[in-house]
């Protein structure tokens, strides 16, 4: 038994170490190509380390470029807006002494501004208190305006002595003259003595047989085709109308002067008559 038994560390000590049983243990060499992939591994991350500060750094400097050429750009700019204000102060040469000038007439101007409106409304009370007489008058002028208009209408437009509604009429030569200028009618102006001749007149003859000029009144005969017709007692602008023979034209004197043995005024003839004689 005891011859057999054996120290343990003995028994180890007499073991091979490697399969061979000499040269590098396994377990060295694992050692070693860890070690070796670990300073690899630690190079690669130095070089990309390096590589991101390098990149990093050459963005710095290109944002310091721009930085610098901005800030060149912005002081140019204030060069050239100090020098336009400079420029602007010095034309404008407005010194203390000159504003307050200034603020001083500008004061002045808005009080005397003041004292006219003052004024001005014043004015405007003494014009309010006489609006009331203002307003009766311009009513007196409108009624008298209206009246005369309404006489101006009696004296040209008028009924005649055949009871027809006259058409216009002229109660002197201008207002006759005006009429023809409006062409509507013929008209034949006449200024007849009294006389027991007839006086022609456009296709008629007229005698006056009397006339009263206090009374402003006259008696006529009028010839038409061989047709006697007498017009008695007359007055002064009233229309004196009669139809050509066989027609229906309406034909009127109106005589706007009487004298004594003495008339004057015009014959109205419308237009057809005129036409109609033409054609035949």
């Amino acid at each position: 038994m005891t011859n057999e038994a054996q120290d343990p560390v003995e028994e180890f000590a007499q073991e091979p170490v490697g399969n061979g049983g000499s040269g590098t243990p396994h377990w060295l060499i694992a050692v070693v190509v860890i070690l070796a992939l670990g300073v690899g591994y630690t190079v690669y991350g130095q070089y990309q380390a390096s590589a991101n500060v390098a990149a990093q750094r050459e963005m710095a400097r290109t944002m310091m470029a721009r930085l610098e050429a901005r800030a060149a750009t912005l002081e140019d700019n204030y060069a050239s807006l100090k020098g336009l204000s400079d420029e602007t102060v010095k034309k404008l040469g407005l010194t203390r002494a000159q504003l307050s000038r200034a603020r001083a007439t500008a004061k002045q101007i808005k009080a005397e501004q003041q004292k006219a409106a003052e004024q001005l409304a014043a004015q405007l009370d003494q014009l309010g208190s006489l609006s009331g007489e203002v307003t009766e008058v311009m009513s007196d002028v409108v009624e008298a305006k209206e009246s005369l208009e309404a006489t101006m209408v009696k004296l040209e437009r008028t009924i005649g002595d055949l009871g027809v509604q006259s058409g216009l009429i002229a109660s002197n030569r201008g207002e006759l003259e005006e009429l023809r200028q409006r062409g509507q009618r013929d008209y034949f102006e006449f200024d007849i003595a009294k006389s027991k001749r007839y006086t022609r007149v456009g296709d008629i003859s007229i005698r006056l047989n009397k006339s009263d000029s206090k009374r402003q009144k006259f008696t006529m005969t009028l010839l038409l085709n061989d047709k006697r017709i007498e017009k008695k007692d007359k007055t002064l602008l009233e229309p004196v109308q009669f139809y050509m023979q066989g027609t229906r034209h309406l034909l009127e004197i109106v005589i706007f002067e009487v004298d004594r043995n003495r008339i004057v005024g015009y014959l109205s003839v419308p237009k057809e008559v005129a036409m109609a004689k033409a054609s035949s």
